[in-house]
């Protein structure tokens, strides 16, 4: 086939342009952060998982992952601004998921529990 320069362009162009847009959605999407009892709606097998995990983190482990525990550094801005080690992060298992799945707890220093089913694309505040 032969690609015409002009069309190369084009394509190049519509792709940076869609790439751009899904970067802005991105950026922004919403967030709730306000408390809700968002953790009712959640299908029974994820509300034990989050239940678990925060039991968990009440009695200061022992966690299953390496990584639970270390510090979330809010990069994606989705949660309160705060300063640099304010939050943690802990994973929240994934049924059939051969990894740590997308699903996480972070909590701030005075106590806040942030859930994420999204890998950090959006949060809900837990009470």
């Amino acid at each position: 086939m032969n690609w015409n320069p002009h069309r190369r362009i084009s394509l190049l162009t519509w792709a940076v342009v869609a790439l751009i847009a899904l970067a802005i959605g991105q950026a922004w999407l919403p967030t709730d952060t306000s408390p809700v009892d968002a953790v009712g709606a959640l299908p029974q097998e994820e509300r034990g998982a989050i239940q678990a995990t925060i039991d968990l983190i009440k009695a200061g482990g022992p966690f299953p992952y390496a990584k639970d525990g270390s510090e979330f550094g809010n990069r994606e801005g989705r949660l309160p601004q705060n300063e640099s080690g304010y939050y943690r992060e802990y994973t929240v298992d994934t049924l059939g998921s051969p990894d740590r799945g997308a699903r996480r707890l972070v909590t701030g220093r005075n106590g806040e529990f942030y859930y994420t089913r999204d890998h950090y694309r959006s949060f809900v505040r837990l009470e």
